[in-house]
């Protein structure tokens, strides 16, 4: 896994970089939100959606919730890149709009998305 940070209107992002999944339960998450504050400084965060086991994207399964919950409560924020045109789930879908209508969790298509998402938020 490698993080690399970017920075945009004052706030540090981490993006990491990994050729396996780095989201696969909430242990893993927390290590994530650990290990990229401990490297970086950063509590924001750019994963892909290869990074995150897709379980996650099964709302039943409910992995999302609570995986999103820790985000939440160590003050971490979230933003995942790649393309969700192939779920046709509607609560997946009204899931991910109402995300990214907040300010913590982000379903985007790009990097530049994230980071400016991120910078915002």
């Amino acid at each position: 896994m490698t993080i690399r940070t970017i920075e945009k209107n004052g706030e540090i992002i981490a993006t990491v970089e990994s050729g396996e999944q780095v989201i696969t339960d909430v242990s893993s998450a927390l290590d994530l939100i650990a290990t990229v504050y401990y490297q970086s400084g950063s509590s924001r965060i750019i994963v892909s959606k290869a990074s995150v086991a897709e379980d996650f994207f099964i709302l039943s399964s409910r992995l999302a919730g609570d995986i999103l919950q820790k985000f939440i409560n160590y003050r971490a924020k979230l933003a995942i890149v790649g393309d969700y045109s192939k779920y046709t789930s509607k609560p997946l879908r009204d899931f991910i709009y109402e995300s990214n209508n907040g300010h913590d969790i982000f379903f985007v298509a790009t990097e530049d998305e994230a980071v400016e998402q991120l910078s915002r938020a």
